[in-house]
Order: C-alpha cells, then structure tokens, then sequence
C-alpha cells in the first residue's frame, strides 16, 4: 500500500469564510490539528407531495465560488473486480439549516481524476460530472473497466478548488486468494463523544471498511453534551441533509472514508430508532411517516458512496447486494430494516425485550422478506469463496438476558424472527456451505459468538462464528464490565466474548484462517485516545469456532 501522508491536505485552496459559533469554532481548530498530524430514489414530485422537499433557494450570486466547495471531504464505496464508485458532495457552508449547504440552486461541474499514485503524475482517468440541487449537489461517479486488484487514488475539483486525496481499490479477480485486511463498524452517535475510532481504524490501513448502520441519529439536540445535534429530530429531507453534513464535517470520519472503499447497510437511525418495514417506532403507520421514510431514503443515498441502482424508487431502495473478494470471500450485504414484520409482542414501542413470548417463534414472521432470503441462500449455496461474510446489522445469534428458567429475548434482533435464522442456519448444514461468519453492530457492545446448529441445544454443532461490533461513540465511554454480562454468559455458553468499550473490529482473512481482533478506545470523551487490541481470536477455515489466541 502506498503511504497516504498528506493525502487529505487542501491542494492550495484557501479556507472557507463561514459563520461558525464559538464553542464549535474551537472544536473543529482542534479536530483540524488532529488531522494534519497524521495526514499533512425517491423521485422530487414525490417529496414535494410529501410536504419534505422544502422550498429551493433563489439562484445565488457567484460569490459562493470563492468559498471552498469540499467541507464534507470524499469517499469510495462497492469495489468489484472492476469497478468502484468515487462520492463527494458539495457544500460551502455545512451548517445552513435548509440542508443545502449554501449551495445554489444551479447544477455545478465538477471534474475528477484518478490515478495509480497519491501525487497524480500516472492519471488513468478522468471526467467531469454534474452535481444538482436535486441531489444536494452530491455525485456517485461509477468507473468501469478497470484493472482487478489495483490500488488507486482519486480527487475532484471544481473553479480554483481541489478536494482532499482518498486511496481506492479495485477487488482481486476471480480465482485470486489474496488476503484481505478489513475493518467493520457502526453507530456514531455525534452526541455520544469523539469519533476517535474512526481515525484509529484508519491507522490500522484496512483493504475495506464495512459501515453496518446508525452512521447517523436521527433525534434532536441533548443537553450537557460534549457536542449536540443541530436544530431539531429529524423528519424532513431538509433535517436529514443537515444530519449528514454535520458528521460529515468530523475529520476522523474523513479520513476513514479517504483511507479505504466502504461497503454500507442501514440500521435504524438513519430513519427512526426501530422503524421495522412499514411500521415507525410505535407500529402505526401514517402518511407523515411516509414522507419520513422517504426524504430519509433520499439522504442516505446522497451522502453514501452507493451505485446508482441503490438510488430511491417511490417508497423503497435496493440495498441487498453481493461482492467478492477473488475467491476468499463473498460479501452479502443484507437489509433487515426495509422487509421485516412488525415486531413479535409489539406494545407501542415501550419495550424490544420481552419473556417467554411465542410470536417471536411464529414461522410466518420474516426480517429479510422471501425475495432477500432466497437470494442470500442462493448466493452462498453458489459462491467458490473460502469465506461467506453476511454484512447486517442486527444481534443474530439467541441471547437470553434472564437467569433461570424464563426466557427473555429481544424482539429487533433475529431472536424476534427466528424462523428466518432457523432456515439460515439450517441451510448452512444441508448445502455445505462453509465457513460462515455474521458481521455485526447495533448493540454498543464487543460479542464473540459462536453460532449454533440449534441454540438451544449448546452441545449442538458450531456451524458458523458471528462478530459484533461495539459503537464509535453510542453510550458514551462505556465500560469493561457490562450490566448482566455474567447472566448472558451464563445463559448462553455459544456468547464467548462481551466487551462495552467503544471501537471497531478488524479482521485478517486468508485461506487458512480467519484472525480477528476486537479493537476499544480507551475513552471517547476525550479527544484522540488510544486505541488497543482486547481480545484476538482465531477460527480455521473449515473449523468454525473461536479459538482465542
């Protein structure tokens, strides 16, 4: 890999005039220090019927063109064998509320190049694209035709501005067995502290970062907070296009996604805390809840690095989808939110946990729908790959949280659908297919699981390994003993790790073994702290199981 020392400095560009309030103009003079010491749909008819779209803002003067357009820096993401999609979104002004970033309404050009070195002197494309206001100016550049297995890097510039240098990468071709270096994540809460993690897993110089959910939170601003959400909860495209650019501006999570292609899935927060397919949090839908639904959609694909066929159509998008890594490993990349069944014992939201409730066994409740659950069997019944990697966002395996006799469950994991892990589970034995490992966020806590031909028969065979992902910052600093862990080790001996430290998981897969470490930070409510190796596990190819190390 090439070294990306300065790789995310502005090539020149002067910085942007705009209004910042004093608490945070002195956070981000810090967060800019901290980044230079390591790198010097929904169609708009649609959304205006729903009352989200807003209104557009009169065409601005030029003046706006003297102001640095690249504030929300720049991404890859779905890297295949060849091809992979470049993303930046313009804003001179993150912080104007209608979510427009004080762009004009007027299409902007914007050129790109991409290259074979960081200094730009082997330039093997380029291109100019259109970014619209439709889009909150924000492009999705999907380069075909390229070289399997090469490293690449890639800017954009519009007027006298060029943006900040990012590190991409095209997937080996088949039959290739290279190893592969990766990190997965989820929930950054910007409320809940600094988004250190993000820079750590940079630093750990991964080939792809997996970003399993809660990227953003949706709520209004808290009290007593290092640092709080802008205006207010988020129920309109306006809301949510400023959700984006507000953690957008954090300089550690630029640099991850300049360091390495992410692959992405949503969880909740990006639209409501436990929305489930048609139902919001308290299980009535509405046509305000809709709209919601729909201008979260549209934010999301404008601000992550996604194909154009991930793109909203009416009320639904396509997320479900699958990429490879030579022939060591398949990537089913699932959504669990956008096809599931109310949730089993559902009670207005007052609660997701509940005992000895039998609807969460009922076999006709589904999380992934019959079309996703078909297409993931197949896939993994079809892929040569050494390893079958389920991107997802949601506790898959059992976790009773009750001592004794009672079972107590959770009903927005796979525990409150297990019908659907069941056919998962039992297809992984009856077709062969080896080597299964579930990557996993959500929870705010380190799990290492192993997972189980019956969980509730613990002598039963391993047949695959789940690793959870704690938060980047979601509650907080967290802490090494976790309330209840002795009762859920207890009551489920296939839960073999619980960590509640903030952090990621970094993994090395090769044809002989999977590695992973799980990753804390020492404290998120305190800027640019270290980062350690908890716990290591191993699991041979062949051998599912963890074997700490």
């Amino acid at each position: 890999m090439s070294d990306l020392s300065g790789g995310l400095l502005r090539h020149g560009a002067p910085e942007p005039t705009r209004f910042i309030a004093p608490d945070r103009r002195a956070n981000l003079a810090r967060q800019r220090r901290m980044s230079r010491r390591i790198f010097t749909g929904a169609t708009l008819t649609t959304l205006a019927s729903a009352g989200v779209l807003g209104t557009a803002p009169a065409i601005a003067d030029s003046s706006w063109r003297r102001k640095d357009p690249f504030t929300l820096g720049i991404a890859s993401g779905d890297p295949t064998s060849s091809s992979v999609v470049l993303w930046t979104r313009l804003a001179i002004d993150p912080h104007v509320l209608d979510g427009r970033g004080g762009m004009p309404s007027i299409p902007v050009p914007v050129r790109w190049e991409l290259a074979t070195d960081e200094r730009f002197r082997s330039i093997v494309r380029r291109g100019t694209e259109t970014a619209r206001p439709e889009e909150a100016h924000s492009l999705h550049v999907e380069l075909e035709d390229l070289p399997a297995g090469t490293e690449f890097f890639y800017r954009f510039r519009t007027g006298r501005y060029v943006s900040p240098v990012g590190r991409t990468l095209t997937t080996p071709a088949s039959g290739d067995t290279r190893a592969l270096r990766m990190v997965h994540l989820s929930c950054s809460h910007w409320e809940g502290g600094w988004f250190t993690a993000y820079r750590r897993a940079a630093e750990d110089r991964p080939d792809l970062v997996f970003g399993l959910g809660d990227y953003i939170y949706e709520g209004g601003p808290g009290t007593g907070k290092l640092r709080t959400h802008p205006h207010k909860l988020c129920t309109t495209l306006e809301d949510y296009r400023l959700r984006y650019a507000t953690y957008k501006t954090d300089p550690d999570l630029q640099l991850l996604h300049a360091t390495a292609p992410w692959i992405v899935t949503w969880d909740d927060h990006e639209i409501q805390d436990n929305w489930a397919g048609a139902y919001p949090k308290n299980g009535v839908p509405t046509d305000a809840w809709v709209a919601r639904k729909i201008a979260a959609q549209q934010a999301y694909y404008e601000n992550m690095p996604l194909r154009r066929s991930s793109a909203p159509a009416g009320t639904s998008m396509q997320l479900f989808r699958r990429l490879h890594w030579g022939d060591l490993a398949s990537f089913h990349v699932l959504d669990t939110r956008q096809y599931r069944d109310l949730h089993a014992c559902h009670d207005g939201g007052k609660t997701w946990w509940f005992t000895d409730c039998e609807e969460q066994a009922d076999p006709s409740r589904t999380l992934l729908g019959d079309e996703q659950e078909q297409w993931l069997l197949e896939g993994m019944t079809e892929s040569p790959a050494t390893w079958q990697l389920l991107a997802q966002s949601v506790f898959f395996a059992k976790r009773d949280n009750a001592a004794g006799p009672t079972t107590t469950l959770g009903s927005d994991g796979w525990d409150g659908y297990r019908a659907d892990r069941d056919t998962l589970v039992g297809a992984w034995s009856e077709r062969g297919i080896a080597n299964p490992v579930v990557l996993t966020g959500d929870v705010h806590v380190h799990f290492a699981n192993e997972l189980k031909a019956d969980f509730w028969e613990p002598d039963s065979a391993t047949v695959g390994v789940e690793l959870v992902s704690t938060s980047i910052t979601s509650g907080g600093d967290g802490s090494d003993v976790v309330n209840g862990e002795e009762e859920v080790l207890a009551e489920n001996p296939h839960i073999k790790y619980i960590r509640g430290r903030r952090g990621y998981v970094l993994s090395e897969y090769t044809t002989e073994e999977l590695r992973v470490d799980f990753k804390t930070v020492s404290a998120v409510s305190t800027p640019d702290a270290a980062a350690s190796v908890d716990r290591t596990y191993v699991v041979p190819a062949g051998e599912p199981g963890l074997h700490e190390a």
